[in-house]
């Protein structure tokens, strides 16, 4: 219906099951109805018994928490804000982990097909709306960084809106160490380590992102961690983010990932099937803590079903990933 409101701590209207209410930016007045409810009737004519009971039930507000009427006065620039009835999804039949809980942070070990965030068609099937539902006092919760879909492992959010930015800046200024773990083939004479520097685009409306002629802007360091039957574990360690980053360097090495839908080819999945999971893991995440100074690492308890057991990695157990060295 409209864009999710970006600034949780000043949303006007609580959570409704772990869901963001939606902003909605009006007409500047003279250039639409006079009357708030007549121009959301015309800009949401498929929604209008929602539109009818929200505004019955005083759940359209203005950005003070009023409710809207037909009298409510408009100005330039004004929003509303009200709830959205997310449509049917799919159930990603997997559980979200809880690796560590603090007063600043929330970090879980995220399972293959399960959205970080809502966005498009997924939107109460995600990391984030999951832990606002399932756990008290997480209402402010926001990620630090972000998880593709079909990715797993280790995925960090903060909770205190006091230091978020602190935390996000870590991520967005790449002052954290990342490596992930993926099953790949691995052919005869496939070197241990590998670098790949290349120039990554991905351009709108284009599912594949795509290698270009250019300045570098993306880094990978390859391990090759064991070998068995034509395949390989290896780690993989980037220095930087691009899109599709660790995907696009395997695949341009010859050795896409196993499960990956999109490279080297764009393969149609079935809405709703779970059992190709790209065999990609987010392993750890490690950082000198902004606020606290401490040196955190968290790592994940999860396998790659193609590569059951992580070698040299021992059992984790119940009191791992506590944040300290």
């Amino acid at each position: 219906m409209a864009s999710s409101g970006s600034r949780r701590s000043r949303r006007p209207l609580p959570l409704r099951d772990g869901v963001d209410p939606v902003r909605i930016r009006l007409a500047d007045p003279g250039q639409g109805p006079r009357s708030i409810p007549e121009e959301l009737r015309r800009r949401f004519p498929d929604r209008l018994a929602e539109l009818e009971a929200a505004l019955a039930a005083g759940e359209v507000v203005t950005a003070d928490g009023s409710p809207v009427t037909g009298e409510t006065r408009r100005h330039r620039g004004m929003d509303v804000w009200m709830y959205r009835t997310p449509g049917p999804e799919t159930e990603v039949p997997f559980d979200l982990v809880v690796l560590h809980r603090d007063d600043r942070l929330v970090v879980v070990d995220k399972p293959h097909f399960l959205a970080t965030t809502p966005r498009a068609g997924h939107v109460t099937e995600t990391a984030l709306v999951r832990l606002r539902r399932d756990h008290h006092g997480l209402g402010d919760l926001a990620p630090a960084h972000r998880l593709d879909r079909l990715t797993a492992g280790v995925l960090v959010f903060t909770a205190d809106p006091a230091h978020r930015g602190a935390y996000q800046e870590l991520f967005a200024a790449r002052r954290v160490d990342k490596t992930y773990l993926a099953v790949a083939p691995a052919p005869d004479g496939t070197p241990e380590v590998r670098e790949r520097s290349s120039r990554i685009v991905k351009t709108r409306g284009i599912l594949q992102a795509a290698e270009v002629d250019g300045e570098a802007d993306a880094h990978t360091r390859i391990t090759l961690l064991d070998a068995r039957d034509g395949l390989g574990l290896y780690r993989l360690e980037p220095t930087t983010g691009r899109t599709h980053q660790l995907r696009v360097h395997m695949n341009a090495l010859g050795t896409p990932i196993l499960g990956d839908d999109l490279y080297p080819d764009v393969l149609e999945v079935t809405p709703g099937d779970f059992t190709r999971p790209l065999q990609l893991l987010a392993e750890s995440i490690a950082f000198t803590d902004p606020v606290s100074g401490e040196r955190r690492r968290f790592t994940t308890r999860r396998t790659l079903e193609q590569w059951p057991t992580a070698p040299d990695e021992p059992e984790p157990d119940q009191g791992g990933n506590q944040g300290h060295p």
